[in-house]
């Protein structure tokens, strides 16, 4: 049991360094600010307005989804109604949006393209460790 985390941490680990090498270059080559951590700025009032749309249409998909598929007998789960589906569904719309109001209206023009690059490496990221089940992390649990 020990061993599974100690292989998480180093995942994660391996990943968080990746991520922050990878920001720190693409910051520098684009040009861009770095933003404070664990912060989400607006570009402006309309982009908020959208986002807190989207914020609250996927807190409602999440509690119909999980509301459906709870009654459901597990093998026959609808899978556009499971959380990772909805929470990976809402982390592109939201930064896709991102994208276009910076791309629309931002002082700097290179945000946009840090902030598609910054989406595009974590989509691929949480989607190779969903198929290959976290590297096959889990595989020995049983």
């Amino acid at each position: 049991m020990g061993s599974i985390f100690v292989k998480l941490i180093l995942m994660i680990s391996v990943f968080s360094l990746f991520v922050f090498f990878l920001n720190k270059i693409l910051r520098k080559w684009l040009n861009v600010e770095k933003k404070k951590p664990f912060s989400y700025d607006h570009v402006n009032a309309k982009h908020k307005k959208i986002d807190w749309t989207i914020r609250i249409a996927s807190i409602v998909l999440l509690l119909i989804g999980y509301s459906v598929n709870i009654t459901r007998v597990p093998t026959e789960r609808i899978w556009f109604l499971e959380t990772y589906f909805i929470l990976f569904a809402f982390m592109i719309v939201s930064e896709t949006v991102r994208a276009v109001m910076e791309k629309r209206y931002a002082e700097n023009g290179n945000n946009y393209i840090f902030t598609i690059v910054q989406m595009v490496v974590f989509s691929i990221l949480l989607f190779s460790l969903f198929i290959t089940d976290f590297f096959g992390l889990f595989d020995n649990l049983n």
